[in-house]
């Protein structure tokens, strides 16, 4: 069994990764490049730094869009 999964791709260097053995709260990993942002999936406020603001407004509107399916994959992940 994985231990991640890549959820979408942006600019073919980065990912949305929901992590297995995570911890809580639910978030998803903006991964590659040197960079890796936590996004909360409740709140969608994030910790680290972006490469750009562009890309950044472009992953947060991507999370809000599909929040209903990443927090259904992060439970998956996660059930006990």
């Amino acid at each position: 069994m994985p231990t991640m999964t890549t959820t979408k791709r942006f600019r073919n260097k980065y990912t949305i990764q929901v992590r297995q053995r995570d911890h809580n709260p639910p978030h998803v990993h903006f991964f590659g490049g040197g960079y890796d942002v936590i996004i909360y999936l409740e709140s969608f406020e994030f910790t680290g730094v972006f490469p750009s603001n562009t890309i950044q407004n472009e992953v947060l509107a991507w999370v809000k869009q599909k929040q209903t399916e990443l927090f259904t994959e992060w439970y998956l992940w996660h059930k006990k």
